[in-house]
């Protein structure tokens, strides 16, 4: 299978550079998984396709303000330096900028020295383990000097980090938002419990696989990286149960999507626990949990792109991308939403 396979031609215009007023306000493509017929709709719609005793899995993880700026101790050259993976208590795994200021034993001043790392291993794909010392609270000091880590893509200052969460954000961790939740609110949320819809959360912290592209032509031979998952016994609970009683199970975004076929057994009974997944799905892939989908439109050759298109078909999702630049849907992170929905 190429990476070519999933390319689309996207005009620049149509990546969504700033969050809608209202969330929910987005635009929903609802696409029938087996059929790929597509009617156009908008958020907060999803109401009306969601029935009583359907679990909606939501991740619940919380992206913290992981990228700092900061500079060299020795040479005052500015480096940027994006926190991806928690390794020990003051030890990250990190993406730096430029990599080849960051050599073992550099240090690295953030704030006026409020925060100080130091570069102590280079590990897989030139990533960066940092050590740093501070005084005081981490997480108040990231909050103080850290800033959201928007994709590359969007070149607009953000005005509210807020935007960058879902509203049910809880647990710290991610480097990446999980988007397809950003077009929730409180409200509808509780619409759908009110319907008799049940929520269940999981968690799966977005890791570095969000920023790296697929490179090889081949993507079998392309490497996922691995993220943390946690998922409680309560929450594999109403999943299990829903599925007994032959209701939907309804993945809200790739991660939550990723966590469930990862933790699931044969049977597609979710296994509570916690662990790391480098889960890949393509084409070709049998789901064992998950019945319908709502996620975001995706990059051209992305992994993301391919979970869809396993989900449903190649063909039907490059169709239905093609018909959502047509009619001048928004893309990406900031962008609208897509349903591919079970329909029997």
């Amino acid at each position: 299978m190429k990476l070519t396979d999933f390319y689309y031609d996207l005009p620049q215009e149509l990546i969504a550079q700033d969050p809608l007023e209202k969330r929910s306000d987005s635009r929903l493509m609802v696409i029938g998984r087996e059929s790929g017929t597509i009617q156009h709709q908008h958020f907060y719609d999803i109401v009306d396709y969601i029935n009583p005793g359907d679990c909606l899995v939501i991740n619940d993880t919380k992206v913290i303000p992981a990228r700092l700026m900061g500079v060299k101790e020795e040479t005052g050259a500015s480096i940027e330096v994006l926190l991806l993976k928690r390794r020990e208590e003051k030890v990250w795994e990190t993406l730096v900028k430029p990599g080849k200021k960051a050599r073992v034993g550099a240090k690295i001043s953030f704030g006026d020295g409020l925060l100080v790392g130091e570069v102590i291993d280079i590990v897989e794909e030139g990533n960066r383990l940092i050590r740093f010392e501070y005084e005081g609270i981490w997480e108040e000091l990231l909050d103080q000097l850290g800033q959201m880590p928007l994709p590359p893509y969007i070149t607009h200052q953000l005005k509210d980090r807020n935007r960058y969460q879902t509203v049910y954000a809880k647990h710290d961790g991610s480097a990446a938002a999980p988007t397809a939740g950003l077009h929730f609110t409180n409200e509808l949320l509780q619409q759908l419990e009110e319907k008799g819809v049940e929520i269940a959360h999981v968690t799966l912290h977005v890791g570095l696989g969000t920023f790296r592209p697929v490179k090889v032509d081949n993507i079998l031979d392309h490497h996922m990286h691995s993220e943390f998952y946690v998922v409680e016994e309560e929450e594999a609970a109403k999943i299990n149960a829903a599925k007994a009683r032959g209701n939907q199970i309804i993945s809200v975004g790739t991660t939550s999507t990723r966590t469930l076929e990862s933790v699931a057994d044969e049977n597609g009974i979710v296994r509570a626990g916690s662990g790391w997944t480098d889960i890949f799905i393509y084409p070709g892939y049998t789901f064992k949990v998950v019945d319908s989908l709502i996620t975001n439109f995706h990059l051209p050759e992305s992994t993301l792109l391919m979970l869809v298109s396993a989900f449903s078909s190649r063909e039907k999702m490059l169709h239905a991308y093609e018909v959502a630049v047509e009619e001048r849907y928004r893309f990406f992170s900031f962008g609208d939403a897509m349903f591919i929905r079970k329909e029997s």
